[in-house]
């Protein structure tokens, strides 16, 4: 069970890497591509490492994965910004994990706009 402080933690840090990567990371390198989503950031209680989920809406499957590829690359970048947005002694090594929630929602979204279309005819 999490704290009200790791949550609170997790919370800001979900924040502050999309804004690292939507303000920073998009216009340091032209890998990232698509709608970039932080999905939940998970802390662990000692501080020291931290999952990110992130979902990623691109054009193909091809593009959504080069700019998570791109994400991960750029780690040691996006901890380094944080350190200087989050007034803390130590930032956690931080882990980027694939969620494809995006992707599943445009799916579905797709599928019931296409049994409208049908109702329709």
């Amino acid at each position: 069970m999490k704290s009200l402080r790791g949550e609170r933690l997790s919370a800001e840090y979900q924040k502050a890497v999309y804004e690292v990567i939507s303000k920073k990371l998009k216009y340091k390198t032209d890998k990232i591509k698509g709608i970039v989503s932080i999905t939940k950031a998970d802390v662990s209680p000692d501080l020291k490492n931290a999952k990110i989920y992130v979902s990623v809406l691109g054009k193909n499957k091809e593009e959504s994965e080069a700019t998570f590829e791109a994400i991960k690359e750029h780690a040691g970048f996006i901890r380094y910004e944080l350190a200087h947005m989050m007034q803390m002694r130590t930032v956690p090594e931080l882990h980027f994990l694939w969620d494809n929630t995006m992707e599943y929602g445009d799916k579905i979204d797709r599928l019931i706009q296409s049994i409208h279309k049908d109702e329709e005819k």
